[in-house]
């Protein structure tokens, strides 16, 4: 199947292509950019716009062959220089501005990737931008200071096609991507990748399979525990399947390290959680937030949180490790009722901006004994 190209892919190519222009006062067709994943990425550049003050052009985005409502909408970047009098008054400190403009959501509500007031525009689209940027005007040694502003034409619309208005994120879509590649959402492909990533493992010597769903669980794997990302296989939402093909496989153990927005489904009984097949994440939180701390008014914020992240901010740190660990042993619960005694289960929670949650007792000891 045909891969495709984020949102912040063509941002990001967007707003190198504007700025070349804007730069050198010659007009571009396409632009190469190197997406997160290390893939090069060269689309044709449309909606130019030319002035002597700012340059605006866009990239037709392109899902490939997943079903991406987002496909099709054109990714507008405008670069102007910021004068001097907006550096000389203080209103702008950074060298480059990224700025959301029509059709980009905005945040609304704590405990997604960017603050409230935000243009929704993740943290990996803004590395992207600035490191594009960067690199024209470092080749070009131009010493001004640029803003940057990110539109989508009817990305209001689409939006109410998505979660964006459940998440509190209003008036378009999210610039969104962590590897800048679009992986068509076949389930079988996706299964038999996952197969061939345990088979891999197993052939390679390992014993126990070290499991996390994505990129983010990647990154926090080795940030927690400096472990050998070449040993961990990436599940995506398929997790009841990716126990029985470790038992298929060989496996007699398995750790599955997730963030707590994905693996709390588990403590619900749900074993593939991507959203389609239900969402119960600030329910079962709530369920378990009241066994620590039964009270009306912090459970009433919790099932109103956005995310698992803004969630647990409604308790102490200490009493989110301890909801957390609730919730760990419930999913281990249905996790093992999966695997029937055929495989040994340890599971790891985490969020992105409070690290390490919850860890089940053996966890730890397996993640290093895997390493051997």
């Amino acid at each position: 199947m045909r891969k495709g190209f984020t949102t912040g892919s063509c941002a990001a190519a967007a707003a190198k292509a504007a700025v070349w222009m804007l730069l050198t006062g010659q007009e571009k067709k396409n632009i190469e950019i190197t997406t997160p994943a290390g893939v090069k990425y060269m689309p044709e550049l449309v909606d130019l716009r030319r002035s002597p003050d700012q340059v605006s052009c866009g990239v037709v985005k392109d899902g490939g062959d997943d079903p991406d409502v987002t496909t099709g909408l054109h990714i507008t970047a405008t670069v102007r220089r910021i004068t001097e009098d907006e550096i000389r008054c203080g209103a702008v400190k950074e060298r480059i501005r990224i700025l959301g403009g029509e059709g980009v959501g905005r945040v609304t509500e704590p405990g997604l990737d960017q603050p409230v007031g935000e243009a929704a525009i993740n943290h990996v689209p803004r590395e992207m931008i600035l490191r594009e940027m960067n690199e024209v005007i470092m080749l070009l040694d131009d010493p001004g200071h640029f803003a940057v502003t990110i539109s989508v034409p009817g990305g209001k619309e689409v939006a109410e096609k998505t979660f964006n208005p459940r998440l509190g994120i209003v008036g378009g879509i999210s610039i969104i991507g962590t590897s800048g590649i679009v992986e068509p959402m076949s389930e079988k492909a996706l299964t038999d990748t996952i197969r061939l990533e345990l088979r891999q493992r197993k052939l390679q010597g390992q014993r126990i399979a070290v499991v996390t769903p994505g990129n983010y669980g990647m990154d926090m794997l080795k940030k927690a525990y400096d472990y050998d990302l070449n040993r961990a296989v990436k599940c995506s939402n398929f997790i009841g399947d990716t126990i029985d093909m470790a038992v298929e496989e060989g496996y007699g153990e398995m750790v599955l390290m997730g963030h707590m927005g994905k693996l709390v489904k588990c403590a619900g009984g749900a074993m593939n959680t991507h959203s389609r097949y239900g969402d119960r994440r600030m329910e079962l939180l709530a369920a378990a937030a009241e066994k620590i701390c039964p009270d009306p008014e912090v459970i009433r914020r919790i099932l109103e949180s956005v995310s698992t992240e803004a969630a647990l901010k409604c308790v102490s740190a200490e009493d989110a490790g301890r909801i957390s660990a609730i919730i760990l042993e419930q999913a281990l619960e249905h996790l093992n009722h999966k695997a029937a005694g055929r495989l040994r289960l340890e599971m790891i929670l985490y969020t992105n901006e409070l690290g390490i949650l919850a860890e089940s007792s053996d966890a730890v000891r397996l993640l290093s004994e895997s390493r051997e």
